[in-house]
């Protein structure tokens, strides 16, 4: 079968080859899907680089998230919250690497293999687990978004900014979202967002008081560190909330602590992977939550490219690059 594969180490140009490989073999409690989408997502450029937390052993094949049918199941293979996963099913979810989603067929844990919504196809399903999952988790575990809450988005045209987004909608919040550039901007809005800030044309600081008579956001959805962490604690309300989801930005900030308690604010992290480990039934919870979201309309992955396999290298490459807007999936 034909699957891309970092063979050595460096931006995704470079460091994916697309190869013909074996047809792997699922364990009893895997299953073997052909897949049908599969998007792109910043830690596929990280794992190119050697930056990510997860390093498999070379070569392996990225691809983070996909939407796939059961070609194969496992002896053992329980699917989340226990119900049995069967040849046929549509799935979404997370692929076991080093047998990741860029490639014809992958291998998944069939505890990380969730029934696909029927009301989205197979992209727009592809995209509802990394992001969406993260942004649930940080808006509704961590932060405990309310109605009527501000909040505050960086990258908010990308995967799991995106999300954010439209889930902060979904829960009541008015949404002011950080984009760079035009073309960003309008996709944001395009997702509802009250308030889109174009950080290249405008300070987000200034915007976020205007619009909200000086109080400040309740809750800063962070992926990007550096300067948008810095700014966002020159705008954040009383008792607000800055959850930090990641570091995109390069720069990782050392938080002045005499600020948080100066200023009475809450900084938070979350790290959507130990979930997995340490209480993986509330994923199965945050699964059947979005799915009752997509089913009613509320959010819906708004996929701004469709590509082939053969155009794996080049999307990944841009989305390093910082060039792509909204979410890339590539459809084998």
């Amino acid at each position: 079968m034909k699957a891309w594969q970092v063979t050595r180490l460096g931006e995704p140009r470079d460091a994916l080859e697309q190869v013909e490989v074996a047809v792997p073999a699922p364990s009893a409690q895997q299953v073997r899907v052909r897949v049908r989408a599969a998007p792109a997502n910043f830690p596929d450029v990280l794992m190119c680089r050697g930056e990510y937390q997860i390093k498999p052993e070379l070569p392996f094949t990225p691809g983070v998230e996909l939407c796939g049918e059961v070609l194969e199941a496992g002896a053992d293979a329980v699917g989340p919250g226990g119900r049995p996963v069967a040849v046929g099913d549509r799935v979404l979810g997370t692929p076991s690497l080093p047998h990741g989603g860029f490639a014809e067929q992958a291998i998944m844990d069939a505890g990380d293999a969730f029934a696909a919504p029927e009301s989205l196809d197979d992209a727009a399903a592809s995209a509802l687990c990394i992001g969406y999952q993260t942004a649930w988790f940080a808006l509704h575990r961590r932060t405990r978004i309310a109605e009527d809450d501000v909040l505050l988005v960086h990258a908010a045209a990308g995967g799991v900014g995106s999300a954010a987004v439209q889930l902060g909608k979904a829960a009541g919040a008015t949404v002011i979202g950080v984009v760079g550039g035009p073309r960003k901007a309008e996709y944001c809005r395009n997702l509802g967002a009250d308030v889109v800030v174009d950080r290249h044309r405008e300070d987000f600081v200034a915007v976020v008081k205007e619009h909200t008579g000086g109080r400040g956001a309740d809750i800063v959805f962070d992926p990007v560190g550096g300067d948008a962490y810095a700014g966002s604690t020159k705008c954040i309300a009383f008792e607000g909330r800055i959850v930090v989801i990641g570091f995109a930005g390069g720069t990782i900030p050392q938080p002045a602590l005499n600020h948080a308690l100066i200023k009475n604010y809450s900084i938070v992290g979350l790290h959507w992977g130990l979930y997995k480990n340490r209480n993986r039934g509330v994923i199965a919870e945050c699964h059947d939550a979005l799915t009752r979201l997509v089913d009613a309309g509320a959010v819906a992955p708004l996929i701004s490219e469709r590509l082939g396999l053969a155009d794996v290298a080049d999307g990944i490459g841009r989305l390093g690059e910082g060039s792509t807007v909204g979410r890339l999936v590539f459809q084998p």
